[in-house]
C-alpha cells in the first residue's frame, strides 16, 4: 500500500504543481482571500444546520512539516465526514485508477521526443532514484515522470502528504472518508493536455535542473509558503510564473472548483463535512474558498497554529 500510496500522491503532486503554473495573466483579478494566515476556513450559513471546514493540503512534503494543529484535530474530532480529492482509503479505487496514468494507444515518451531529447531524459532518470524505473515509466503521462522527480528533490529522506496524516487521523476516530473525484478522472484530466507538450515540459524540467528557475527552487518557494499558511503568497507563486500551462488552467483548476463547489451545496447541510483539497485550490476569483461564499456561505478563517507549520 505504501507504494500505491506514493505513486497517488505524486499523481495529486503534479497537479498541485501545474496549477501553480497554470495563472500567468490572473494576477489582479485572482485576489487570495484576506485575513490572517491560515489553510482551514469555516463553512456557515446560509441555512446550513451545521458548520462544514476546507483545508488546503500539500500532497508531498517532509514528515516533520505534516503536523495537525489542535485546531484541525478538533475539525477531524467534530466531523461527520471526511472528503479528499480522492478517496485515499479505497484500495480498489486506487488499484483500478493507475492503468489510466499510462498514455493511450501504446505511446511511449520516445514517440513524442526527438532522440537526442529522448536520451537525455533516459539518462537523467537512470541516475535518480525513483519508485518506477524508466522502462516502465516511460509508458506513462510524462506528468508522471516530472512528479517523481519533484520527491527526489524533498530536502529531507522522509516525505508524506497532508492527506495521509489527515486520513490516518480521521481513521482512528472512526471516520468515513470519501472523494470529491474518482482516479480515473483525474487521469482524464491529463489527456486532454497533449502528451507531447506534456514530454517537451518535462525536457525543460531536465534542462533546468540546479539552475535558478528550476523546479526545484520553485518547490522550495512553494514548501514555505505553505509552512507559513500564506495562501496570498501561493497565489503569487502560482502567477507570476513564467511556466507555459495557462491554457490548461480551466482544466486542471477552476472547472473542478467549480465542480466541487456545486457538489458541497448538496452535500453539506445536517452534516459537519471536513474537506481536504490541494492548497492551491483555495485562494482567488475562482478558489473554492471564493465560490463558496459567492454562493451565499460566510467564508471565515480559522486558526491553525502548530509547532511545525509556522513561518520560516
Amino acid at each position: 500500500m505504501k507504494k500505491l500510496f506514493g505513486i497517488s500522491s505524486l499523481f495529486l503532486l503534479s497537479l498541485f504543481s501545474l496549477t501553480s503554473q497554470a495563472q500567468k495573466n490572473k494576477a489582479k483579478k485572482n485576489a487570495a482571500p484576506a485575513g490572517v494566515n491560515t489553510l482551514l476556513w469555516k463553512i456557515s450559513g446560509n441555512g446550513l444546520q451545521k458548520p462544514s471546514y476546507v483545508f488546503g493540503t500539500i500532497h508531498l512534503l517532509c514528515k516533520d512539516d505534516a503536523v495537525l494543529s489542535d485546531s484541525m484535530k478538533q475539525v477531524i474530532q467534530t466531523a461527520d465526514l471526511v472528503y479528499f480529492e480522492l478517496d485515499m482509503d479505497n484500495i480498489f479505487e486506487m488499484m483500478g485508477g493507475l492503468s489510466k496514468l499510462k498514455m493511450k494507444g501504446d505511446t511511449t515518451l520516445k514517440d513524442l521526443l526527438s532522440e537526442a531529447d529522448y536520451n537525455k531524459v533516459r539518462d537523467y532518470f537512470e541516475g535518480k532514484k525513483t519508485i518506477l524505473p524508466f522502462s516502465v515509466l516511460e509508458t506513462y503521462k510524462p506528468i508522471m515522470a516530472s512528479s517523481l522527480l519533484s520527491e527526489g528533490s524533498m530536502p529531507c529522506e522522509g516525505a508524506t502528504s497532508m492527506e495521509q496524516v489527515i486520513m490516518m487521523a480521521a481513521k482512528s476516530k472512526g471516520k468515513k472518508i470519501k472523494g470529491l473525484e474518482t482516479m480515473a478522472e483525474q487521469a482524464g484530466f491529463l489527456d486532454r493536455i497533449p502528451y507531447a507538450y506534456q514530454a517537451s515540459e518535462l525536457v525543460k524540467y531536465i534542462d533546468s535542473a540546479g539552475t535558478e528557475k528550476g523546479e526545484d527552487n520553485m518547490m522550495a518557494a512553494l514548501f514555505d509558503a505553505y509552512r507559513s499558511q500564506d495562501l496570498k503568497k501561493l497565489e503569487s507563486l502560482m502567477v507570476d510564473s513564467d511556466a507555459g500551462m495557462s491554457s490548461f488552467s480551466d482544466i486542471l483548476l477552476y472547472n473542478r472548483n467549480a465542480s466541487w463547489a456545486d457538489k458541497l451545496k448538496t452535500m453539506m447541510g445536517e452534516k459537519t463535512l471536513l474537506i481536504a483539497v490541494g492548497a492551491g485550490h483555495l485562494p482567488g476569483e475562482k478558489g473554492l474558498l471564493n465560490l463558496l461564499k459567492t454562493a451565499g456561505y460566510t467564508v471565515t478563517p480559522v486558526e491553525n497554529k502548530s509547532t511545525r507549520l509556522v513561518t520560516i
